[in-house]
């Protein structure tokens, strides 16, 4: 078996850091004028009401920016920086735009003379993945000549790592980004990600981790600063590394187990040439969620259960629950947590997802998004139904489900909710290490 080689780097100063790792990567293929190449940063999702949390969530604009100059530098004049952003109204068209803009990739735009795009105003093309699984993918990275993909260096609450396979569902369209989080077992969302590389151009991927996260994708993780660039022109020796840095082996990472089985690759490192850093001297635990707690008399985060609720039971969520309802999922934990006053809920229960199933002697059933409702409007297990029905779900009719639940949660916190991020960050604004400079483009 021919080792797949990868490069882990600190980065320590702007150009050479990135320059080092590509070069111990085995360099950028020769560059044609006419070839096209397609870059996709991380930018999980966006709001224009607060400055965003960008540390170990979004591809820092000084990597991307020293991407297309290295690219320049080898020949290629056709280079497209495309991402999909979620955005609460999915016919949102400013926020992606003010994501660019603030980003700093506009003054890239003019600058190096790249094209910008949103892919959701681009077609899509089918694909076929095998054994069954069929997805539409933006058109552009399909048609390219070389793919650069720049994933950031976090941990995710569904598939405990994001890195450049996973990083690549923001080319999808939004349906098949749902179908990704099916209920069937064969076809789980770590079967769909461990295939989203398989229909793409060939990939060079570059691990962004000069800040990583814990506990993401968003911007409620533990964000550090860790200084590291991983890069590979095998995708999934990259994720595999990149994975062991964070402190997980393949076998503990399903898609990544998924892939390297349909390899023939052996659940394990030996397959992988590593080049630069030792990776036993920059691993660090990056915990992928908190733990859940169940009782006889509540099911909630362990850090909620600790502080007291007791009447409430809100399982932890699957890989069934998509990016929509999975971006409210905080907010909801966060307004149940304010509106206890001391004394247990009246056995409220919450199912999101697609598979949860009531539990019999539950006074209040919240099915939380179209797909549980769906699943479970007839169920007569369930004693009072209160059903949020919206795909994405709207916050009022959240707000609403929980106080018609008995659940006296805060509409103030709904209404701010966009500026949530901005509020998440003050943790981190005075630390000097959390630089806002590496999001912008001077």
């Amino acid at each position: 078996m021919q080792p797949a080689t990868v490069a882990l780097v600190r980065y320590d100063s702007p150009a050479p850091s990135l320059r080092r790792v590509v070069e111990l990567a085995g360099g950028l293929p020769p560059g044609r004028r006419d070839m096209r190449v397609f870059i996709k940063p991380n930018i999980v999702f966006w709001t224009r009401a607060a400055v965003f949390p960008k540390w170990g969530v979004i591809t820092t604009s000084r990597v991307v920016e020293e991407m297309v100059v290295l690219l320049k530098e080898h020949g290629f004049e056709h280079i497209t920086i495309g991402e999909g952003i979620v955005t609460a109204d999915p016919t949102d068209r400013e926020t992606p735009a003010h994501a660019f803009a603030s980003l700093g990739y506009e003054q890239l735009q003019k600058r190096y003379g790249v094209h910008l795009v949103n892919i959701f105003e681009r077609p899509f093309q089918a694909a076929d993945l095998g054994d069954g699984i069929r997805l539409r993918f933006n058109r552009d990275i399909l048609q390219s000549d070389l793919v650069v993909d720049l994933p950031v260096l976090k941990s995710h609450n569904q598939t405990v790592v994001s890195l450049g396979i996973k990083n690549l569902k923001g080319t999808l369209d939004l349906a098949s980004r749902k179908k990704c989080h099916s209920a069937r077992s064969d076809q789980d969302l770590h079967a769909h990600v461990s295939r989203l590389a398989d229909a793409m151009p060939p990939i060079f991927t570059l691990i962004d981790g000069i800040f990583s996260l814990e506990r993401g994708p968003g911007p409620d993780g533990k964000m550090h600063r860790t200084n590291l660039l991983i890069a590979s022109h095998d995708i999934l020796a990259a994720d595999t590394v990149g994975a062991r840095v964070m402190g997980y082996t393949p076998d503990q990472v399903p898609h990544l187990a998924h892939a390297a089985t349909r390899r023939g690759w052996p659940l394990d490192l030996s397959p992988i040439q590593t080049r630069g850093e030792a990776i036993e001297a920059v691993a660090r635990l990056h915990r992928c969620d908190f733990p859940y707690q169940e009782t006889e008399d509540v099911c909630l985060p362990a850090p909620m259960v600790r502080q007291g609720l007791r009447g409430i039971y809100y399982r932890k969520f699957d890989t069934t629950m998509c990016t929509y309802c999975s971006g409210i999922n905080g907010l909801v934990l966060s307004a149940i947590r304010q509106a206890w006053k001391g004394e247990a809920f009246d056995r409220v229960e919450v199912l999101t997802g697609k598979k949860m199933q009531p539990t019999a002697g539950m006074n209040k059933t919240i099915l939380l998004g179209k797909c549980i409702y769906q699943a479970h409007r007839d169920n007569p297990l369930i004693n009072e139904l209160i059903a949020v029905k919206g795909c994405p779900p709207k916050a009022e009719e959240i707000l609403g489900a929980l106080q018609r639940a008995g659940i006296d949660a805060d509409p103030q916190l709904f209404e701010a909710r966009e500026r949530l991020p901005g509020l998440l960050m003050d943790r981190y604004a005075k630390r000097p290490e959390f630089d806002e400079a590496f999001f912008r483009v001077p």
